[in-house]
C-alpha cells in the first residue's frame, strides 16, 4: 500500500520576540532545559511528596521496588509521548482529532477539568510551604504564590521566565533533598536489594505512584513545551529523545532522593506526626532547620506544579496556531481561577480530588492510545519518519498497562458514585 502524502508541519506558536528570527543555540538549549524540568517538576508535586512519605512509612525499604517500577514505566511512556509529539510537531489533542474526530476534544476536557482541580491542591501546597517557611497563613501564602506564577506569564519574555524558574526551583529541590538524604543516613544496601528483590510487592503503591507521575496533564507538560522551542520534526529526533531522557532521569533522581531521605528517618526510629509526616521527617533529620527545608521543597514543588498544570491545561484549550500572547493570558486566568477557588474553599474538596484522580486515570489510556496508533499506523502525521520497532513494542506493552490503570480508575469512580 502506498504511503499517504506527508502533511506539512503544523506551525508552532511562538512569542513575539521569537518571531523576529530563529532562536540562538543558547536560547534553544535554555528552552529544552526548561521543557525537561517542566516535565520533572510537574511529576514531583505536593501530592507525590505526600504519597512517597506515606508509602515509605508503611512499606519501608520494600517501597524501593515501586520507585524503580515507576521510573521504568515513566521511561516507556515519556519516550513515546515526546517522540510522537515532537516529530509530528502537533499537540496531543490535535493529534487525537486527526486520528479520530472528537477524541482530542474529550482528551482536552479531561485534562482541563483534572488540571483545574489539582491546581487548587497545588496552590494549597504552596500555601503550606510558605506556612512552614515563614508562619504565613496558608491562604495568603497560596495567593501570593499564585501571583508569582502569574507574574511569570505576564512578563514580556514569558517563555524564558518559565524555563528559568522551573530549572532553578527544580535544581534547588534536588540539592536540598539530597542533603537531607545524606544526613538521614538511609540503609542504601537494603534499599538497593529491595529495588531488585523486594521483600514484598505492593501493587497499590506502584499504580498510585505511576498515576501520580505520568497521569493527567503531567504526561504532556514537557512534550508540549518542547513544541514551543521549534525543535520538532524527524531531523530533530536525536535532541527530542535526549531531552526526554534527561527529564526522566531528573524526575527519577528526585523521587529516589525523597524516598531515601524519609527511609533514613523512619529506620532511625523517628515517629512521624500523623498530621504532617513529611515535615516531621525533615525535622527529625535536620532539627529546626528541617522545617524550613521542608517548606522550601514543598513550596518549590507546588509552585512549579501550579505553573506546569496551568501551562499544560491551557495548551489543550488552544492550538498550534494560537498566539503566545493569547495563550499566556489564558494561563494567567487559569492560575487566578485556581487561586480564587483555593482561597474560597481552603482546599480542593476530597470528593473533587477523587473525581479528578479518576479523570487522570482515563487521560493516560486515551492519550496513549493516540500515541500508539500514530506510532504504528500514521507515518503521514510523522512526516514519513520510520518509528523504531523496539519502541513500538515498548509502547504497545505500556498501552496495555494504561488500560489496566484506566479500568482501576473507572472502578474507583463507580464505587464513589454508588
Amino acid at each position: 500500500m502506498a504511503e499517504p502524502e506527508h502533511s506539512a508541519p503544523e506551525p508552532v506558536a511562538v512569542s513575539d520576540d521569537e518571531r523576529s528570527g530563529p532562536k540562538s543555540s543558547k536560547a534553544t538549549r535554555t528552552a529544552l532545559l526548561g521543557a525537561m524540568f517542566l516535565m520533572a517538576t510537574s511529576a514531583v508535586g505536593p501530592g507525590f511528596i505526600t504519597q512517597t512519605t506515606d508509602f515509605t512509612v508503611r512499606l519501608g525499604a520494600a517501597f524501593a521496588f515501586a520507585i524503580v517500577a515507576s521510573i521504568i514505566i515513566d521511561f516507556a511512556v515519556q519516550l513515546n509521548v515526546w517522540r510522537v509529539i515532537g516529530v509530528s510537531g502537533i499537540r496531543a489533542h490535535e493529534l487525537g482529532n486527526k486520528v479520530l474526530p472528537g477524541v482530542g476534544y474529550a482528551l482536552a476536557a479531561l485534562v482541563v477539568v483534572g488540571g483545574l482541580v489539582f491546581n487548587i491542591g497545588n496552590t494549597s501546597g504552596a500555601g503550606l510551604g510558605t506556612d512552614a517557611m515563614f508562619g504565613l497563613d496558608p491562604r495568603i501564602g497560596g495567593a501570593v504564590s499564585a501571583l508569582i506564577a502569574i507574574g511569570v506569564f505576564l512578563s514580556k519574555r514569558a517563555g524564558v521566565g518559565l524555563d528559568r524558574i522551573v530549572v532553578v526551583l527544580g535544581a534547588g529541590m534536588i540539592l536540598m533533598t539530597a542533603y537531607t538524604a545524606i544526613v538521614s543516613r538511609p540503609p542504601l544496601g537494603e534499599a538497593l536489594r529491595n529495588a531488585v528483590l523486594p521483600e514484598s510487592v505492593n501493587f497499590l503503591a506502584i499504580t498510585t505512584i505511576v498515576g501520580g507521575t505520568v497521569g493527567g496533564y503531567i504526561t504532556y507538560a514537557g512534550a508540549h513545551r518542547l513544541l514551543d522551542t521549534g525543535v520538532t520534526g524527524p531531523e530533530n529526533v536525536g535532541r527530542i529523545t535526549s531531552t526526554s531522557l534527561y527529564g526522566i532521569i531528573v524526575t527519577g533522581v528526585m523521587r529516589t532522593l525523597l524516598f531515601l531521605a524519609i527511609l533514613g528517618v523512619t529506620v532511625g526510629g523517628a515517629v512521624l506526626a500523623d498530621d504532617n509526616p513529611t515535615a516531621s521527617a525533615f525535622e527529625a533529620a535536620l532539627g529546626t532547620a528541617g522545617g524550613v527545608f521542608f517548606g522550601v521543597i514543598l513550596w518549590a514543588a507546588s509552585i512549579t506544579s501550579v505553573i506546569g498544570a496551568a501551562y499544560t491545561s491551557v495548551s489543550f484549550l488552544t492550538t498550534s496556531k494560537t498566539t503566545r500572547r493569547r495563550q499566556n493570558i489564558l494561563t494567567v486566568g487559569f492560575i487566578a481561577l485556581s487561586a480564587a477557588l483555593f482561597v474560597v474553599l481552603g482546599a480542593a474538596p476530597v470528593t473533587l480530588l477523587i473525581f479528578a484522580g479518576a479523570f487522570n486515570g482515563l487521560i493516560l489510556p486515551i492519550g496513549f492510545t493516540v500515541v500508539v496508533w500514530v506510532a504504528w499506523r500514521r507515518r503521514d502525521l510523522m512526516h514519513g519518519y520510520q518509528y523504531p520497532m523496539w519502541l513500538k513494542l515498548v509502547a504497545l506493552a505500556v498501552w496495555l498497562l494504561t488500560l489496566y490503570l484506566g479500568w482501576m480508575s473507572l472502578s474507583g469512580l463507580a464505587e464513589l458514585w454508588s
